[in-house]
């Protein structure tokens, strides 16, 4: 029950990223947790757009990770 509440789906992670082209680039990596990249998008547009455009191709390889942190440190705190 803890980690269906801290997981994020695949979709969410995409429709962000799509608004790292209009919006504020990075915003994908702050919510992941990836607090450093998100910021280095943030100054550098993405890394000139390049960076948001591979997290557009990796965006399940960026949420299957960030769910299987999450998955670990629930289990962790469960003591199982």
């Amino acid at each position: 029950m803890i980690y269906s509440g801290k997981r994020k789906k695949p979709g969410e992670i995409l429709l962000l990223t799509c608004l790292g082209f209009v919006v504020v680039a990075g915003i994908q990596r702050f919510v992941v947790g990836q607090v450093g990249m998100g910021i280095l998008y943030l100054f550098t547009g993405g890394l000139c757009l390049i960076g948001t455009i591979i997290d557009v191709v990796n965006h399940k390889k960026l949420a299957t990770e960030y769910n299987l942190q999450q998955m670990y440190e629930s289990s962790r705190m469960v003591g199982l």
